[in-house]
């Protein structure tokens, strides 16, 4: 039994001391997105390879996913005769829910395991410690690019991944499903407005910002060789994942 408690206590210990490191970068980073010089160029290649590197995968992932919708929503409503409402049942699913997390979950393997991967490969290798012999604060140089990037390229992202989720969708409806193109389109038209949108872009901010957060610490305190880079880089991936999908759930309640 006092083992137990003993193990139960580490791990509390260890939950404490990673929160507080986190909040702790994530202040940092804030604080340094203010006071210049200002490293334009970092910023942009960390979009460059959030944003654009990523445009792939979520046109894929979300043009897929909006057909598998129409198909799977025509099945239901043809039930009840509700054919006509497949358009707003995509576009609502892709723009309220699946958008963002599709976006961000694609986006935390793609970038985020290559972010912690870079960061922890610097660590072990010591190039973070040369920045500070250097009079470089590190989190200013690598992890405030990264942080900006994450909260201006998610959102646009998943707009994107809206779009092609609904074209996706109108395509399968109207070509294979022969749902009347004027009526897809009006009936989502009249059911889906500017604030669905909205919530789904007011999540994808947070969701960049976990991303982010998450791989750029778990690369900066990577410890262990090649072996604790691998483990950086895992934990990046299942840690963010799991943090999207939790405050997903505690933003969509805030936001019903």
């Amino acid at each position: 039994m006092r083992e137990l408690f003993e193990r139960l206590g580490r791990m509390a210990v260890t939950a404490v001391t990673v929160t507080g490191n986190m909040f702790l970068i994530l202040a940092q980073a804030v604080y340094f997105i203010f006071i210049p010089p200002y490293k334009l160029r970092n910023i942009v290649k960390q979009m460059e390879f959030v944003g654009v590197k990523s445009l792939f995968v979520v046109i894929l992932t979300g043009s897929f996913t909006g057909m598998v919708l129409a198909m799977q929503s025509f099945n239901a409503l043809k039930r009840f005769g509700a054919e006509s409402l497949v358009g707003p049942t995509v576009a609502l699913s892709m723009a309220r829910e699946l958008g963002p997390v599709l976006t961000a979950l694609m986006v935390t393997g793609r970038a985020g395991s290559a972010m912690a991967t870079e960061l922890g490969t610097m660590r072990v290798t010591e190039q973070i410690d040369a920045l500070y012999t250097m009079a470089i604060n590190p989190v200013k140089y690598l992890i405030t690019p990264r942080i900006v990037a994450g909260l201006s390229m998610l959102p646009i992202l998943t707009v994107i991944t809206d779009f092609v989720g609904v074209i996706g969708g109108y395509f399968v409806g109207v070509t294979l499903l022969n749902i009347n193109p004027g009526v897809y389109i009006g009936r989502t038209v009249d059911f889906v407005n500017v604030d669905d949108i909205m919530y789904g872009v007011t999540k994808s901010f947070f969701f960049g910002l976990i991303i982010t957060l998450v791989a750029s610490y778990q690369g900066f305190y990577t410890t262990g060789g090649a072996e604790g880079v691998g483990r950086a880089a895992t934990n990046a991936v299942v840690v963010g994942c799991v943090l999207i999908l939790v405050s997903d759930y505690i933003l969509t309640s805030i936001m019903f």
